[in-house]
């Protein structure tokens, strides 16, 4: 397990660098200018601002001082689009509402996907197992900014006890999480029925039927955990990456997490709002990795074996 950790650990340190580093020369090769926004900036000014930031310095000086900056001093540095604010700021108080959200959102789908998967599977080539792929299928193909104005219209406005958009409430929560499930019980679904289809044909689970064993229990203590093997490889991707895919649902809902964040880096040219997230979601994807490792290994006995 520790050989585990430790090549997982080494191979997110490997991806995260690779990745910062393309997004930094790629964000400097977008046209425009971080600071277009202030109203008619004089070239001194422009100059200031720049000098204030690192700007002009050469790129390749600008690289090694953010790298030196994060390494010893943990510093993101300050966004250009809001001036005063550091980056480290930003994420730790917008991370825990997208934490939540998808959190929440994970649940759902496992709790929406596995049970339709299962379904699917125990009725196979029957009416049942065409409604739970159907139902899949349509979590798969709808997207979340299509689902999102659709919920809006037709669930949040005929009724009083959600608003449309905003996060003033508890209940502001439920749409933009549902909204989100989908596509993970979706996939979890489609996971789930194979995984489930492959364990029940084999030679163990027939001589439990043979046996008399009921079907309840067949599922529970012999099948489950076999089959809920690849639902669980998907899981830790999923659940990063519903916390960074969710910017688009964040803004439809009007939800204060990452997601604004990262569209006001990319419109604005804010390079090191931009930069710190990716730096994170890098982090996080590779912590969800592990863990569903780790999890594949505490389910899988051969795997701890090994």
């Amino acid at each position: 397990m520790l050989k585990t950790i430790f090549s997982r650990v080494t191979q997110t340190i490997v991806v995260v660098f690779l990745l910062v580093t393309f997004v930094f020369f790629a964000v400097r090769a977008i046209p425009g200018n971080p600071f277009a926004s202030e109203k008619a900036l004089a070239p001194e000014e422009q100059a200031a601002l720049e000098r204030q930031y690192g700007l002009d310095k050469p790129i390749g000086i600008q690289y090694f001082n953010y790298w030196k900056n994060i390494l010893t001093e943990g510093d993101f540095g300050y966004s250009l689009a809001m001036k005063g604010r550091k980056v480290s700021t930003i994420i730790s108080e917008s991370f825990p509402v997208s934490l939540k959200l998808g959190v929440l959102s994970l649940i759902l789908g496992m709790g929406l996907g596995i049970p339709l998967g299962i379904l699917a599977a125990l009725f196979h080539n029957k009416w049942q197992d065409y409604a739970a792929m159907v139902i899949a299928m349509a979590g798969i193909c709808i997207v979340a900014f299509v689902l999102g104005p659709i919920f809006q219209l037709s669930i949040a406005r005929p009724l009083s006890v959600l608003n449309v958009a905003g996060w003033s409430r508890p209940a502001d929560i439920i749409l933009p999480a549902v909204t989100l499930c989908f596509g993970v019980a979706a996939y979890l679904a489609r996971l789930t029925r194979g995984g489930m289809l492959d364990v029940l044909s084999q030679d163990y689970i027939r001589t439990a039927r043979a046996k008399g064993v009921p079907t309840l229990q067949i599922i529970t203590k012999h099948a489950l955990r076999p089959a809920l093997m690849p639902a669980v490889t998907f899981l830790g991707p999923a659940f990063a990456g519903i916390i960074t895919g969710s910017f688009v649902v964040e803004n439809i809902f009007l939800v204060p997490g990452m997601g604004k964040h990262f569209v006001l880096g990319i419109t604005s040219n804010d390079y090191n709002l931009v930069l710190g997230l990716v730096l994170f979601y890098g982090i996080l994807m590779g912590i969800a990795n592990l863990l569903s490792d780790l999890a594949l290994i505490f389910m899988d006995p051969k795997l701890r074996n090994s």
